[in-house]
């Protein structure tokens, strides 16, 4: 795989991941009870959990597609390791609470995510 390829793919998908992460938490805040089992009525502490899981995401979601616009492999290399990191947390909590759905989807977007930094890594030859 040529190194443009794996940045791009890279960066497809390092957007992807969290613009999808940003995603269910803005929708957290607007319906809580599309990830945490709440009554219909928001509460606030709903409110405050969803607020807590946006807070890290939406900035991190604006300083990847930065890093893409700028086309900055290094900074896109250690925010999607941020993001992956995220993903694998969330796939925790998912287990925690034994719902699959919740598991199965961060740990894809999670192994996916390392999986294209490897390609990159790779590709770029990036010594330490």
């Amino acid at each position: 795989m040529t190194t443009i390829m794996a940045i791009r793919l890279d960066s497809v998908v390092t957007a992807i991941n969290v613009l999808v992460a940003s995603g269910f938490s803005i929708a957290a805040i607007i319906r809580p009870q599309v990830l945490v089992p709440a009554e219909p009525v928001r509460t606030r502490a709903s409110l405050l959990l969803a607020m807590y899981a946006a807070a890290p995401r939406i900035p991190l979601a604006f300083f990847v597609l930065w890093a893409i616009y700028k086309q900055a492999t290094p900074a896109l290399l250690i925010l999607g390791a941020v993001a992956g990191v995220m993903q694998l947390l969330d796939a925790g909590i998912g287990l925690f609470q034994r719902d699959l759905r919740k598991c199965a989807g961060p740990l894809f977007f999670a192994v996916l995510q390392f999986f294209v930094m490897y390609l990159v890594h790779i590709s770029v030859r990036i010594t330490p």
